[in-house]
C-alpha cells in the first residue's frame, strides 16, 4: 500500500496486525478518493513473507478466474508505471 515502502523496519510487528493495518490504511484511502458512493469489487492481495531464515515467499490471494486476476495486475502495473511517469503516488 501506498506510503508504507521500508516503514517500521526491524521491527517486528504482529504479523497479522500489520495486515490489517494496510488494510484499513487501503480503506481509508478508497474512502477519501470515493466518499460513500462506492462498492468493493474484485480483491486481489499480495504479500511477501519473509522468514526468520531470510527465505521470502510471495502469497497470492485472489477469488476469482485467474485471466481476471492476469488482467487485474495488468492493469495495476500500467496504473504505477503511469503514476511514476506522472511523478504521482501509489
Amino acid at each position: 500500500m501506498a506510503g508504507t515502502e521500508g516503514a517500521n523496519e526491524g521491527a517486528e510487528p504482529n504479523p497479522r496486525a500489520k495486515l490489517m493495518q494496510e488494510v484499513a490504511d487501503e480503506m481509508d484511502s478508497i474512502e477519501t478518493e470515493f466518499g460513500d458512493a462506492y462498492q468493493i469489487g474484485r480483491v486481489i492481495l499480495v504479500a511477501e513473507v519473509l522468514r526468520p531464515n531470510d527465505e521470502v515467499g510471495l502469497r497470492i490471494r485472489a477469488g476469482q478466474f485467474p485471466w481476471v486476476t492476469i488482467g487485474m495486475l495488468e492493469a495495476a502495473k500500467k496504473t504505477i508505471e503511469v503514476q511514476m511517469i506522472g511523478g504521482g503516488g501509489a
